[in-house]
């Protein structure tokens, strides 16, 4: 059974002192969507969306390995002048967001399509249309893993741009491709907000 938090440790479980990486391109399911993620009903069917198909791969006679399926992960803008640097955001329904799951290499565009068709006759509810596979190359980046609230984040963000900065880089965040990024280790629903584990990534580039 393959963990991708324990066989990548260091995409998955980094120290909550900053460090810098290069990350490899991945395949994942993605789904774009706006709101504040603690209210909205388009965020909520996103994530059972993803975890819909994923678990749809996972039990596909297709699937040629088994593996726990990975974290939630989160590509975040907001729609206004926000760059990050440990701003707090008072609107959350301005958040814009890609929600994502990383799906193994075996999987390919017949397998998500296969398992589309399944969740879509399992849960007609889900809109599948709304899913896409994509594969993203996030390259160079600096991350951090932080505990505690999601609410507490501004200060462990500044700290982490602080020391991108400090060691000759320049934040690279815009709101397409490269954005604030988030891996959901911990599941809010059974860990205290003080014990949450989410790693918390920037891309980065040379001065």
């Amino acid at each position: 059974m393959i963990d991708f938090k324990k066989t990548e440790k260091n995409l998955y479980l980094p120290k909550t002192t900053p460090s810098v990486i290069d990350v490899p391109p991945m395949t994942f399911i993605a789904v774009d969507g706006r709101g504040d993620p603690n209210t909205s009903a388009e965020y909520a069917h996103a994530v059972e969306l993803l975890y819909g198909l994923s678990y749809a791969i996972k039990m596909s006679s297709k699937a040629i390995m088994e593996y726990v399926v990975p974290p939630l992960e989160g590509f975040w803008s907001v729609d206004d002048d926000f760059r990050g640097s440990g701003a707090p955001i008072s609107d959350k329904s301005k958040f814009v967001w890609i929600m994502v799951i990383r799906q193994p290499d075996f999987v390919t565009e017949e397998i998500f399509e296969s398992a589309r068709k399944v969740l879509a006759k399992k849960k007609p509810g889900l809109d599948t249309s709304l899913a896409k596979l994509v594969t993203f190359t996030e390259g160079l980046c600096v991350q951090v893993m932080h505990i505690g609230s999601y609410d507490d984040e501004p200060a462990t963000i500044a700290a982490l741009d602080g020391f991108a900065i400090e060691n000759g880089y320049v934040i690279d965040i815009d709101d397409i491709t490269r954005r604030h990024h988030e891996i959901y280790i911990s599941d809010p629903r059974k860990v205290a907000p003080e014990k949450l584990k989410t790693v918390i990534r920037h891309p980065i580039r040379k001065k």
